[in-house]
């Protein structure tokens, strides 16, 4: 008996750390700040104003009152049970106008891929029987 107290007290024990990550244990996935694509990012180019940038990217997470031309997008993810991954991104503007961009990502030439194109799937509409409230309401409805 002491044995089987013994066990569950080093369980629980177990358990409760944070250094132990148990697989059955459900863990939310935490997102922060900006959320950019590459796809985003390709669309950068030289010369665009504030308002096109903010406009293909975002208002920034970050707008340091000191560099009023420097604008940080920041993005934050904490899958459940995986560690965290942090991306950055820092626009340049001189004269609002964008001059650079820094960070993880970088806006590359080759065009994005057509995969991830919208497509539009029309499903029919299935004719079912009433159930007994749809009955019932309907014969008030009428």
């Amino acid at each position: 008996m002491r044995k089987h107290l013994v066990l569950i007290a080093c369980l629980a024990t177990i358990s409760c750390s944070n250094d132990f990550r148990m697989p059955f244990i459900y863990r939310i996935d935490i997102h922060q700040g900006n959320i950019f694509t590459q796809d985003m990012v390709n669309q950068l180019k030289p010369g665009m104003t504030k308002r096109q940038v903010a406009f293909v990217m975002g208002t920034p997470l970050i707008q340091d009152t000191f560099h009023v031309n420097r604008w940080d997008y920041v993005y934050s993810n904490e899958p459940g049970n995986e560690d965290r991954v942090q991306k950055r991104l820092t626009t340049l503007f001189r004269n609002d106008e964008l001059i650079g961009v820094e960070g993880d990502m970088r806006p590359s030439d080759t065009p994005a891929s057509d995969a991830k194109k919208d497509v539009t799937v029309m499903i029919p509409k299935i004719q079912r029987e009433k159930t007994v409230w749809e009955s019932i309401t309907g014969i008030f409805s009428d």
